[in-house]
């Protein structure tokens, strides 16, 4: 796992600017609400530097941390151990998930589905997920769409200046792969460490991901257009999937 690595120290400080994490932490209560989800055991997958699990998490009993980035574990419990709150944390690929345990709510947000490159993976994440599950418990995840990947972020340059960060973002869409080239520049008391980091993320359509889904053993319940009520469109940039076994 090359990425998330030096950026794990400044995820938050980026991150927080385009992500209303209180609204989907909203969003996933209602829709365990809606499920009649017990609160007992929850698990994030890919859960990053922990600020969805933080919110989640205080209404469970057990909670579960999964990520493949040592450096974002660190990050995350420091932040669960800042709020006091008891958490499980464990460094494991999402494909390859093995717990032991079963869950009432798993959730994995913020696009990290379309980390997942290879279609054979994909199936063992969701058939991984489905092994995890409890007969009642329900599975929420996001992924960026296709209509987002392709126009919105591909072939693209974005760029982000602060006193503390600067970057650059250059992105290349390529075969459904959108490959994501940062070049940061880091504020240390007047000097700046330049670290570079690529990301790559798989464009899905729905109908391809929705297959796969049902190949897995999985049922969709509904899907949303972000953390929102309304229904997916052709210009929905995130869909939110709720998924059952």
């Amino acid at each position: 796992m090359k990425s998330y690595k030096k950026f794990a120290n400044i995820y938050d400080q980026l991150i927080y600017e385009d992500v209303n994490y209180d609204k989907i932490s909203e969003k996933i209560y209602s829709l365990c609400n809606k499920y009649s989800v017990s609160f007992d055991d929850y698990l994030d997958l890919a859960c990053g530097t922990g600020n969805v699990a933080k919110r989640v998490g205080k209404e469970f009993k057990n909670i579960f941390l999964v990520d493949i980035s040592d450096d974002m574990l660190v990050e995350a419990d420091k932040k669960l151990t800042e709020e006091k709150i008891k958490a499980k944390i464990v460094c494991q690929d999402m494909t390859e998930l093995n717990l032991n345990r079963k869950f009432d709510l798993i959730t994995c947000v913020l696009d990290s589905t379309n980390y997942i490159l290879e279609e054979n993976d994909l199936i063992k994440y969701f058939e991984g997920v489905k092994n995890h599950l409890k007969d009642n418990g329900i599975f929420i995840f996001d992924i960026n769409s296709y209509y987002k990947l392709s126009d919105v972020l591909g072939n693209n340059v974005f760029t982000y200046n602060s006193e503390e960060v600067f970057y650059v973002w250059e992105n290349i869409f390529e075969d459904n792969i959108v490959e994501m080239n940062l070049t940061f520049f880091v504020n240390h008391e007047g000097l700046y460490e330049r670290f570079d980091e690529v990301h790559e993320e798989r464009a899905y359509r729905e109908e391809e991901i929705e297959s796969i889904i049902t190949k897995a053993g999985l049922q969709i319940c509904d899907k949303f257009d972000g953390y929102t009520d309304d229904k997916v469109n052709k210009g929905t940039e995130r869909i939110i999937y709720i998924l059952r076994k």
